[in-house]
């Protein structure tokens, strides 16, 4: 079995899923649409380019450094454009909190992390930390979206819970991610280190994926907060 191979499928077609829900949600017309759709699949393609020539990689690379600023510099700007972008700004209030919720069933791929973990790929307590915890956000983002479809002002308090979980799972995997790789920041010592994150397709989920979903996160509590306000 090819584990490299089937992860390119999976966090292409992951990728895909997030890009075609978000320019939906966020584009009043076919012109946004495509816009944010270029954007974000540029984006993508960045990463892919950065995993193939082992940029962020620890030898000959920047190392956790550098995906770091991978990892934050996009959940910044994201946040930026969609605050200061009116046509965004306007649409952000009006996507359905249910598809919010809903794109982070792509977090089933945390299977991955499993897999790669029993391939003696990945080390614990990396692996099986970020696998279970996006298994089980991503298991439940479905029926927590289509409860919020359903009975939009009666489930709120579950969703607060939902997303607290879910963004704490985000940080618990990028924290003990940074501090199973190599370099002066490591903490775990555990072989193998947690390198491959830096490596084409892995790559993709802290660079692509973990940034999106982070900041679709702090779009629902932005959501959740106004509502609570009103």
């Amino acid at each position: 079995m090819n584990i490299d191979l089937i992860g390119s499928v999976e966090l292409t077609a992951s990728a895909a899923i997030m890009i075609a829900a978000l320019s939906i949600g966020f584009g009043s017309t076919a012109a946004a649409r495509t816009r944010i759709a270029a954007w974000l699949t540029a984006w993508f393609v960045v990463v892919v380019i950065l995993a193939a020539t082992r940029a962020l990689y620890y030898e000959g690379g920047l190392g956790a450094p550098g995906l770091g600023v991978a990892v934050a510099l996009p959940i910044a700007v994201l946040c930026i454009v969609v605050a200061r972008t009116q046509a965004l700004r306007e649409e952000f209030h009006r996507v359905p909190l249910w598809l919010l919720v809903g794109v982070h069933v792509v977090r089933l791929l945390g299977i991955s992390f499993i897999i790669l973990y029993t391939a003696g790929r990945l080390p614990a307590p990396f692996a099986s930390a970020a696998g279970w915890g996006d298994i089980f956000v991503g298991a439940t983002a479905l029926p927590v979206a289509w409860l919020t479809y359903r009975r939009p002002t009666n489930v709120r308090s579950m969703i607060w819970i939902w997303n607290v979980i879910g963004i704490a799972d985000l940080i618990n995997a990028v924290g003990l991610g940074v501090i199973s790789s190599p370099g002066p920041q490591r903490l775990i010592f555990a072989e193998p280190s947690s390198a491959i994150m830096a490596t084409l397709p892995w790559l993709l989920i802290p660079g692509f994926l973990v940034p999106l979903l982070f900041a679709v996160h702090i779009g629902i509590f932005i959501r959740l907060a106004k509502h609570n306000a009103g």
